[in-house]
């Protein structure tokens, strides 16, 4: 295993260091770190999740905040900021992300600035709409659910039970 290590350390460093066209080219990619991973990112049949990261904030969300609300007020609109810096602590970050692997597709961001305590100010991706512009909230919709029916018991799942190696309920 320590032979594999050297010689994998010892093809890197050849490849970074410029004596071969393979280091050139490595360089060009922005280094040996990168070349698998852009390589992997070319490749089909690799499967990229989808990844959230944030806060995901609606509009919804904002057109409810309103200047000099309290910090406990903008937390239960917006919910707990994903970022409260120690040196800005007048200043609350709400960031989002998504994107398919480790590229991200959507990049969306909100502050909100408070001053003794009350929101006065909000900087982003998302601003209050005045009120002729805004929808209405939509109710949550309810959804029936028909109750269960368990599946009959063929015949052989009922020898089964009555030996007792099927368990009772499924």
């Amino acid at each position: 295993m320590r032979k594999l290590l050297i010689s994998i350390a010892l093809a890197a460093s050849l490849l970074t260091s410029g004596c071969s066209s393979i280091g050139e080219g490595a360089k060009k990619l922005g280094g040996i770190t990168e070349i698998i991973p852009q390589a992997l990112d070319r490749a089909p049949f690799i499967y990229r999740p989808t990844i959230e990261q944030g806060n995901l904030i609606t509009q919804e969300q904002v057109n409810r905040l309103e200047p000099g609300m309290s910090r406990e007020q903008v937390r239960f609109v917006l919910g707990t900021p994903t970022l409260q810096d120690f040196f800005h602590a007048k200043r609350w970050d709400y960031p989002y992300t998504v994107g398919k692997g480790s590229h991200p597709g959507e990049i969306k961001h909100l502050a909100v600035f408070f001053e003794n305590d009350r929101l006065t100010r909000i900087v982003g991706d998302y601003r209050p709409q005045p009120a002729a512009e805004q929808e209405p909230a939509r109710k949550p919709g309810v959804v029936k659910v028909p109750d269960w029916n368990p599946k009959a018991k063929t015949l052989v799942g009922k020898a089964l039970q009555a030996v007792g190696l099927e368990d009772e309920e499924e």
